[in-house]
């Protein structure tokens, strides 16, 4: 198998170009922890050049273009990314460190058809005739918001970018997109394929560099429409505050996430148990969505225990290039982070049915760690963890177990598992979160809205909803 080719100069309209400063930085591979290659970093200055060539382009050709022509320019990006799978399959399991069956298999097939689905939605984005009172024709335009910030995170580089992309091109905006710092080069190897495709010089802009520079920049930036983010609470609530601060920029948080998986004594057992095992240890746990608090009704609890600790047993972690279950850990400080919570955790006095360690002793590898006899005010069962660590909680009523399972800043999602289709209803109504899985878990279609309540923010990713958050519309008064 052949090396992939590594873009890691700055995309700037549709060109690839040095950081003015002339800074690098290294993006490391978490699997061997040796560097891959040196990414031109992104500052304040290519920021601005970047915003530049989008507003130019925003009254250019794209802005000029048809909707139907803005479409078919997607679906050759989305043919192209097909064409090009497997080399960004590669890229992606390079950066990041996931397995190269999962990436194949999920994240850039998923990434793949978002694209497709809002090139789809290009030329169907309409305003409304409105019935007002007197000689007037009412009715709306929906307009482009205008030059997008995208600020993407590391854990799924590639479909979440095309979670931005995909509602942004669809409603006519231009982009200036900042991939991860640990993860850019998916994000940039999709320059070229842009190019390829035949957007306008200026459409698609990515600038790698740090959140606390490429990244402030962005949601300072005064000729800058709207912001999209998916990371941190604590980031998150920052470019909120930069958004007050410059130009009140239109802002959509994803943020994080401490999402309750309720196993009811009526489960279907085998499925609940397999189902429960995915929701946490997908992605290596480097899920804003993982069911990390997983709530198990008393009079299973201790078979369900075993059973998990079991399938968790049966894990493969090792090379991503190999058939394994798991990688390691996107990085040193996330490896550092994830190993201070299991600490934690132990510390406190939760017990560990398996795991619990370093796996291995080179690469960010941590074994699959599961605890049980986890109290709620445990640190692992307040904070994100966002790694392979699953609390295991016991209950004995519905009724408890709701408001346990709301007694948290966070609400991006929930599982339920029941073969009480009435009791499934209940538990989804009441739980405040955007998303709950009934007898399943970590199902994410590219038609359906994605996003939270509470601290985990606000705004859809996905969906027709998603193109509302890149839109602004007008309202117009013709008199007869």
């Amino acid at each position: 198998m052949s090396s992939p080719k590594y873009h890691s100069r700055l995309f700037i309209n549709n060109e690839w170009v040095d950081s003015i400063s002339g800074a690098t930085f290294p993006t490391v591979n978490p699997a061997t922890e040796e560097i891959i290659c040196q990414v031109q970093e992104g500052r304040e200055a290519d920021v601005d050049k970047a915003v530049k060539a989008a507003r130019e382009a925003l009254s250019g050709p794209w802005g000029t273009m048809s909707a139907y022509s803005r479409g078919q320019l997607m679906y050759k990006l989305a043919d192209l990314m097909e064409k090009n799978k497997d080399e960004l399959g590669r890229i992606e399991s390079v950066d990041n460190g996931k397995p190269l069956a999962a990436c194949m298999a999920y994240d850039i097939g998923s990434a793949i058809k978002v694209i497709r689905y809002y090139a789809g939605w290009a030329d169907k984005v309409q305003g409304k005739v409105i019935p007002v009172e007197g000689p007037y024709h009412c009715f709306t335009r929906h307009e482009p918001v205008g030059v997008v910030g995208a600020v993407i995170p590391w854990n799924f580089p590639l479909m979440l970018m095309s979670w931005k992309l995909g509602p942004a091109l669809a409603a006519g905006c231009t982009m200036v997109i900042k991939p991860a710092e640990q993860t850019p080069l998916t994000a940039l190897h999709l320059g070229q394929l842009v190019i390829e495709a035949g957007f306008p010089p200026g459409v698609i802009n990515i600038v790698p560099g740090f959140g606390a520079i490429a990244g402030n920049a962005i949601s300072h930036h005064m000729d800058i429409d709207k912001i999209s983010f998916t990371g941190s609470t604590r980031v998150g609530k920052l470019i909120l505050e930069a958004s007050a601060k410059s130009n009140l920029k239109k802002v959509t948080l994803e943020l994080g996430g401490k999402s309750p998986n309720i196993v009811f004594g009526d489960c279907d057992f085998e499925k609940a148990v397999e189902g429960a095992w995915q929701a946490i240890f997908v992605n290596m746990g480097q899920n804003c969505c993982a069911g990390s608090r997983l709530f198990v009704q008393a009079d299973i609890y201790d078979r369900f225990v075993k059973a998990l600790t079991e399938r968790t047993g049966k894990m493969k972690i090792g090379d991503p290039f190999t058939e394994v279950d798991q990688g390691p850990l996107v990085s040193k400080d996330q490896f550092d982070r994830v190993l201070g919570y299991i600490a934690a955790g132990k510390n406190e006095g939760a017990k560990v049915a398996c795991g619990g360690a370093r796996h291995g002793d080179k690469g960010y590898y941590v074994a699959p760690t599961l605890f049980f006899d986890v109290q709620d005010n445990m640190t692992i069962a307040r904070e994100e963890i966002f790694g392979p660590v699953l609390s295991v909680l016991k209950f004995e009523t519905e009724e408890e177990v709701i408001k346990r399972a709301n007694s948290t800043e966070f609400g991006l999602a929930g599982g339920v598992w029941t073969q009480n289709m009435s009791r499934a209803h209940r538990v989804a109504n009441a739980i405040k979160a955007g998303t709950i899985w009934m007898n399943d878990y970590n199902v994410v279609q590219p038609n359906a809205p994605f996003g939270g309540f509470k601290q985990t923010g606000f705004g859809k990713d996905l969906g027709e909803y998603a193109i509302q958050e890149y839109l602004s519309i007008k309202t117009v008064y013709a008199k007869y």
